[in-house]
């Protein structure tokens, strides 16, 4: 199911780096984060619990794989998980890599800023996320998602 006017049910909602016949992940093009990934649930669903059991679990279950490989491979101070959805109601949850020199930490990315951005460091990250997405693809692509 799809919603008129929903720009996830229209569009990916960032990169696609996995597609699959439930969700996909996408990059999210967020300045100062360059490791932020969105897990989007594919029907137009507002609420986690809109969900049947199996399909929660297989959404977290996405969810957990998309951190897991940002931890492996980056080893950020804390990586956000949140669900929000007050702008955009269609199930999505954002997986970020954070850092503890970035531009918001140790707020939200959606807080104030606590200090000027680290251009290298982001750089830096962001150098690395082939490697991070292979992995998340090889983990996700073993799982029917």
């Amino acid at each position: 199911m799809t919603a008129q006017g929903c720009p996830l049910c229209e569009g990916p909602g960032g990169r696609v780096v996995f597609e699959g016949a439930k969700l996909r992940v996408v990059h999210a093009e967020e300045a100062g984060f360059p490791a932020f990934y969105r897990v989007v649930w594919r029907a137009h669903a507002p609420e986690f619990s809109d969900l049947d059991a199996a399909d929660r679990a297989l959404c977290m279950d996405a969810v957990v794989a998309v951190e897991q490989c940002l931890r492996e491979h980056l080893h950020p101070a804390k990586v956000n998980i949140a669900a929000l959805g007050n702008m955009v109601p269609h199930l999505h949850w954002h997986v970020i890599a954070r850092f503890a020199d970035d531009s918001h930490f140790p707020g939200s990315v959606w807080a104030p800023v606590q200090r000027a951005r680290n251009t290298a460091h982001e750089a830096h990250v962001a150098a690395r996320l082939p490697a991070v997405e292979a992995a998340m693809i090889e983990r996700l692509g073993t799982r029917s998602f």
